[in-house]
């Protein structure tokens, strides 16, 4: 079974940077396309990024393409979020997720994370 564990999140000013970090444990993880959804307060989840098991094909939300970078390092079973430019509109709560099949479904993931706090001031 695989557990996924998020840090990385916090406060930071508008324009400014964050990287997200999803360490997973299990032996499946290279086996699983892997992304981040966040979840506004008041909103629904909403798909971000997804990277498959052997980092050959990645997803980027169209809106987010340019400043949000999703890459995976299976040696050390992570994965990244890259969150460049941030603006008060990111303010979320920001999930690790895995998925069996490819999907930028947010909630037809398989496994989650507990998530993190990703907060942009104004």
């Amino acid at each position: 079974q695989v557990q996924l564990v998020e840090s990385g999140g916090g406060l930071v000013q508008t324009g400014g940077s964050l990287r997200l970090t999803c360490t997973a444990s299990g032996r499946a993880f290279s086996s699983l396309y892997t992304g981040w959804v966040r979840q506004a307060l008041g909103k629904e989840r909403e798909f971000v990024a997804g990277t498959s098991g052997t980092s050959s094909a990645t997803h980027i939300l169209d809106s987010l393409k340019g400043r949000f970078t999703i890459s995976r390092d299976n040696a050390k079973n992570t994965v990244y979020l890259q969150m460049n430019n941030l603006k008060p509109e990111d303010t979320a709560v920001y999930y690790c997720a895995a998925a069996w099949q490819w999907t930028t479904i947010a909630n037809h993931f398989d496994v989650w994370g507990q998530g993190t706090q990703v907060t942009v001031s104004s």
